[in-house]
């Protein structure tokens, strides 16, 4: 696993951006994977303005969903599928014929769980796979003990998750679903590459049990460490209780330009 750390969030969004926009350079129909939520907005701002300059040429780039809401219709503007296509699919000019995602509404939900796996093996599998972590160390809504090898699969929200959504909702908490289909982290770990940001002393404690603890399943992101590309970018505040801080700045101020990341 390589750590990253940045001075800030912006630094950490221009440089993943980057890795993006290499990726299309090399393989210009690759599929990216996207997480939602406030901490990859600065990768997808980035990302757009490289667009945006002729930097990068996204036209052909494919897009992924991490996670849905179940019940919540399509165009609902809290479902993932309308975050998405507001945050990732408009600004990189991208058609929604890009974009794919579990569907939240389908009266199978578990049919629709095994077809959304099946999906992403027929599209060739996620090219680069963007994470965030929760405070108790969860990715995806893999909450503390989901099984490590679990495929994309329904899982029910806590209350205090809802609570936490509840923002998005007018802070009407009883507007927040209970339920959500999720990739599971064996599915996660399937990506080719792995890049999770954290941003904020709020998850510091996370970061340093995902990089410096054990695997185990009570921080589902240490299944990062299981990954043969994993990427791991904090910022200094999120770093702040990583042991092995100085050998990781060492390394990456060491590393070869060419590698990327």
């Amino acid at each position: 696993m390589e750590v990253v750390i940045v001075p800030d969030a912006t630094a950490g969004g221009e440089l993943i951006a980057e890795a993006m926009a290499a990726l299309l350079r090399r393989k210009p129909d690759a599929l990216l994977g996207v997480a939602t939520g406030s901490t990859p907005v600065p990768i997808y701002q980035a990302l757009a303005a490289k667009v945006a300059s002729g930097a990068v040429d996204a036209s052909r780039a494919r897009v992924c969903q991490l996670d849905e809401y179940v019940g919540l219709p399509g165009g609902h503007p809290e479902s993932y599928r309308s975050v998405v296509l507001r945050q990732v699919v408009e600004p990189l000019g991208l058609s929604t014929d890009s974009f794919m995602g579990p569907d939240g509404t389908a009266e199978d939900l578990v049919g629709a769980c095994q077809a959304y796996d099946r999906a992403l093996a027929e599209a060739g599998g996620v090219d680069i796979q963007l994470l965030g972590i929760g405070t108790d160390g969860h990715i995806g809504f893999n909450e503390p003990c989901s099984s490590l090898a679990s495929r994309t699969r329904i899982k029910t929200l806590t209350e205090q998750t809802r609570l936490d959504n509840a923002r998005f909702f007018d802070g009407d908490i009883d507007q927040v679903p209970h339920h959500v289909i999720t990739q599971g982290i064996g599915t996660i770990l399937e990506a080719r590459h792995l890049v999770l940001l954290a941003t904020g002393e709020g998850k510091a404690e996370a970061v340093a049990q995902t990089v410096e603890g054990p695997v185990a399943a009570v921080v589902p992101a240490s299944a990062l460490q299981l990954h043969p590309h994993a990427t791991v970018v904090v910022d200094e505040a999120a770093a702040s209780k990583l042991k092995l801080a100085p050998y990781f700045r060492a390394t990456y101020a060491a590393k070869p330009a060419w590698q990327g990341l």
